[in-house]
């Protein structure tokens, strides 16, 4: 008896709004973004135009108010749609995350003024965001970073050097982090800053094993001036507002992990049920049928564990430690599917003819992008132990 075809994510879609949202989205990645994914990998081509376009349809903005340009939708719905455009190419899906990353902080904690003079550009007016915490010496431990800011009368002066920006050299905006006081986290304020600042300079992206299309590079600030009026929050309360955003982000990794995952399992179920070797589908093989269940079910439980935790952030309830345990799992589970899906296409999935190498390379970088996975880990056991360990 031969197994049914594999069948489509059942979405967990709370709307009919949320419903016709999904039908537009999987329009555009059949048409505009899975057709070319592999090639513009390959290439290394930064698919600008089509963050473009889904800004003009209004995906850029979808967690986020709709009296300032953003979509309304909850973090449950969300984060599907984040699924849905990594599974066709990471580079869209992470991108998209990334920008909702870069715009947290105004949207939390800007003034009204801020917020309706920058907000629409920065949600659906076509700009694409960046997120500048991590620095060369200063990755997991954020708090030590350098890049200093110093008050020049109503305009802040920032010099230092940012590190493994997402977008870095090719964003409209930077949300920045720098240290305007003393050592430690509560030294730290955050701005806002345009791309095209005076002495705001890019680095050559790096050189990656993975995300070619997706540039990662050093940002240079030598005497940037940023007026007061793009000062974000408080002096002093740049950290709190990194962290908050970074609990949101974790769930943006954590849904783009998933996507990757689900696309390597479909990979994996259609070369093994078309494969034929000993006179049947390896598919009918038990040690592949296992593999193949047990790939299915790693993703299954890692996207309830995101879903939970979206929902808790819907309701207003805390959920940074299940950020963090979804985060870890979910990253950790695709390099596992994607190692796995290589396996099932034995020599193919080596080759660059199939996608499952490509995605076990992108999985790599999802287990230490926003927080390494050892990281998450102790997120997760200062939750358990309570605040005062260490």
């Amino acid at each position: 008896m031969h197994d049914r075809a594999p069948q489509p994510v059942d979405r967990q879609l709370p709307t009919d709004e949320a419903r016709d949202l999904f039908s537009l989205v999987r329009d555009l990645v059949q048409r505009e973004i899975a057709p070319k994914a592999a090639e513009e990998e390959e290439a290394g081509r930064f698919p600008r135009d089509v963050f473009t376009l889904l800004s003009e349809s209004g995906l850029l903005g979808l967690p986020y108010d709709s009296e300032y340009g953003g979509g309304d939708q909850p973090y449950e719905v969300y984060l599907q749609v984040l699924e849905e455009l990594a599974a066709a190419r990471l580079t869209v899906g992470l991108g998209v995350s990334v920008h909702s990353l870069s715009c947290h902080a105004l949207a939390g904690y800007g003034s009204k003024q801020q917020q309706a003079e920058h907000l629409p550009a920065m949600l659906g007016g076509g700009l694409l965001g960046a997120y500048c915490l991590s620095e060369p010496a200063s990755g997991s431990d954020a708090a030590s970073l350098r890049t200093k800011a110093v008050r020049d009368g109503e305009d802040w002066v920032l010099t230092g050097t940012k590190a493994w920006i997402t977008h870095g050299g090719v964003a409209d905006f930077y949300t920045v982090f720098a240290r305007s006081g003393g050592e430690g986290r509560h030294g730290i304020t955050a701005f806002l800053v345009p791309g095209d600042a005076e002495g705001l300079s890019a680095a050559a992206p790096e050189k990656k094993m993975g995300m070619k299309g997706s540039p990662t590079a050093q940002l240079h600030f030598d005497g940037v001036r940023v007026p007061d009026s793009r000062r974000i929050g408080e002096e002093g309360q740049g950290f709190a507002i990194a962290l908050s955003a970074l609990d949101s982000g974790r769930l943006g990794i954590a849904a783009c992990a998933i996507g990757l995952a689900q696309a390597a399992l479909d990979a994996a179920l259609a070369y093994a049920t078309e494969r034929r070797q000993f006179g049947r589908r390896i598919a009918d093989f038990q040690g592949l049928r296992f593999m193949l269940a047990d790939m299915a079910t790693q993703i299954e439980a890692s996207r309830a564990l995101y879903l939970a935790a979206a929902r808790l952030r819907d309701t207003g309830k805390p959920f940074s430690k299940q950020a963090a345990m979804a985060k870890l799992l979910c990253t950790d589970t695709a390099m596992k599917v994607t190692t796995d899906a290589v396996q099932v296409l034995g020599g193919y999935g080596y080759t660059a003819d199939f996608p499952v190498e490509r995605y076990m390379r992108e999985a790599k970088m999802l287990q230490i992008v926003e927080g390494t996975n050892q990281i998450q880990r102790m997120v997760i056991a200062r939750h358990l132990a309570g605040p005062e360990s260490r």
